[in-house]
């Protein structure tokens, strides 16, 4: 019988095994066998998170994360959770490799993914001028042209922000108007270094290394076209990995668990839940990492008082 059972290895997983681990509580992290170490893993240089000021490449500051929590005694496996059930005193998790781990506490980090545009080469450019984060890359494109894909509010916002950087921010839409709040677009439509490219949808990536521009197809006639880039931005949503707890932790309307307020309590007992998982709003890997720690503390106060 685990103490403690945390499900995915992002910074929140991580943060929360190191203070869990620091507790006594000798956590076992779940990291899976494909996809640990989170979103970080597929990232080049990060530049905006603490006490790195000449920045560190994504995968490095996954591998301290792990060193750290493994320095206080997280036991880390490199495994798949296919199924878990939550109810109860004592939560039991099954692995892909056919192993059934019980806990008093289960921590959930399962994160959320971006959604891809589904287009040749998208993950071979990722890190290369393709990004899905405005916030974590728009500094390194200052006085370039850029594109941003989406309709919705955080596609306006991306735009908008990126024009503190680049010369010429693109807007494509597939269709011929937003779904994004009028205030939001409004704000797009009138900032001046943002032109909106309606009706059309990106087909193919170019460059060599480095994005160089994109092929277009128009969604009404057909057409195809060519736009010079050196960056794009998809900010088409994310999907929270939910898929696992789903009819057992309640959600909310958009698919993140819920928690109850500031905390990292779910509706279970003994159930918490951290990063992207539970936001919909910031997806920063410091803040993420934020949330791994008040899922630990709130975990060794479950405990404490159980």
């Amino acid at each position: 019988m685990r103490d403690v059972i945390i499900i995915g290895s992002g910074p929140a997983g991580y943060t929360a095994a190191i203070y869990t681990a620091r507790a006594g509580l000798k956590p076992l992290l779940i990291a899976s066998s494909v996809e640990a170490g989170g979103e970080l893993m597929k990232t080049t240089e990060v530049e905006n998170f603490p006490g790195f000021p000449e920045g560190v490449m994504g995968p490095s500051l996954m591998g301290n994360f792990q060193a750290q929590a493994e320095k206080f005694g997280t036991e880390v496996l490199l495994d798949d959770v296919v199924e878990v059930n939550l109810e109860g005193d004592v939560k039991v998790v099954k692995t892909g490799l056919g192993q059934t781990y019980e806990a008093k506490t289960v921590i959930l980090a399962t994160g959320a993914a971006y959604r891809e545009l589904g287009v040749p080469r998208e993950k071979e450019l990722s890190g290369y001028g393709v990004s899905w984060c405005a916030t974590c890359d728009g500094f390194f494109f200052r006085e370039r042209t850029i594109a941003v894909v989406g309709g919705g509010d955080s596609a306006m916002e991306e735009a908008n922000f990126l024009t503190r950087f680049a010369s010429k921010v693109y807007l494509i839409h597939r269709r011929d108007s937003f779904k994004a709040s009028k205030i939001m677009a409004d704000r797009a439509l009138s900032n001046p270094k943002i032109e909106v490219i309606w009706n059309s949808e990106v087909t193919e990536l170019h460059g060599e290394g480095k994005l160089t521009g994109v092929s277009l197809r128009n969604t009404v006639d057909g057409s195809a076209s060519n736009l010079d880039l050196e960056g794009l931005f998809i900010a088409i949503g994310n999907d929270p990995r939910v898929d696992l707890v789903r009819g057992q932790v309640d959600l909310t309307s958009e698919n993140f668990i819920e928690v109850d307020g500031r905390s990292s309590r779910t509706n279970i007992p003994g159930v918490f839940a951290c990063g992207d998982v539970i936001d919909p709003s910031y997806r920063q890997a410091i803040t993420a990492a934020a949330s791994g720690c008040v899922a630990a503390l709130d975990a060794e106060h479950y405990l404490t008082s159980h």
